[in-house]
């Protein structure tokens, strides 16, 4: 009984923090969404730019390791940026973009 108290406590303790911490990365990868220029490309609800993919449900459609590979590496059209991004910069775009999840307009 005591385990499962101590465990309860601590867990309410950690949760908000980790939560707390995804917004802040989340915020964080937002703003490098504009600083490194990805939106003069990509639009994200109806911000940006056309030249490539809207990317406003991109966290619905691809996983996070489609978007790190996308980023990373590039593809016909978009040049690569795992050069330009330190680690834990990527990480906090790519929890940006998992967030974008709006649902496709018809």
């Amino acid at each position: 009984m005591k385990l499962w108290l101590s465990s309860f406590v601590i867990l309410l303790f950690i949760s908000p923090a980790g939560f707390a911490s995804s917004r802040s990365q989340r915020a964080h990868g937002a703003s490098l969404f504009n600083a490194s220029g990805c939106s003069h490309c990509h639009t994200i609800r109806n911000a940006g730019g056309h030249k490539g993919p809207d990317l406003s449900g991109v966290g619905r459609r691809m996983k996070k390791g489609q978007i790190r590979k996308q980023i990373v590496e590039g593809s016909k059209r978009m040049p690569p940026f795992g050069d330009d991004l330190k680690d834990a910069d990527l990480a906090d775009l790519i929890s940006y973009l998992r967030s974008c999840r709006d649902k496709k307009k018809m």
